[in-house]
């Protein structure tokens, strides 16, 4: 059953992923961009670390409640373990202290929402940007 159930909660887990087009924020340069575009359309990173069973369950959830359409969000992931410069300097210009996970959401080039751990909440998130 063990095998099984590996299977079918990898294949749920594909599925639920494909749900969120999750852009990968790799360089320092892709931050100072998508603040300036958060005035066109609102963004949000997720700091995720990738050895983390808190993080995982975190983006699990997040992942499963996700029902926003591809026009509400730009949705940006960050894997903390490789890319830990980034999250620095997302803490230095978004003036926000690090956490892991993490959840951002910039809107017109100010951090409107941030919450962590299980705090992460997509109805909070809809709130904030008057969403549905």
């Amino acid at each position: 059953m063990g095998f099984l159930n590996s299977l079918f909660n990898e294949r749920n887990e594909r599925d639920n992923n494909l749900r969120i087009n999750w852009v990968p924020l790799t360089e320092i340069s892709q931050l100072t961009t998508l603040i300036s575009q958060s005035s066109i359309k609102p963004i949000l990173i997720f700091k995720h670390s990738t050895r983390c069973g808190v993080s995982r369950m975190a983006l699990k959830s997040f992942e499963k409640s996700y029902d926003l359409n591809d026009s509400d969000l730009e949705m940006y992931f960050l894997d903390l373990l490789t890319y830990r410069n980034i999250s620095n300097e997302i803490s230095s210009q978004l003036n926000v202290h690090h956490q892991s996970p993490q959840v951002l959401v910039v809107k017109n080039g100010q951090l409107v929402y941030h919450d962590s751990h299980y705090q992460i909440s997509l109805q909070k998130i809809k709130k904030v940007l008057d969403l549905k």
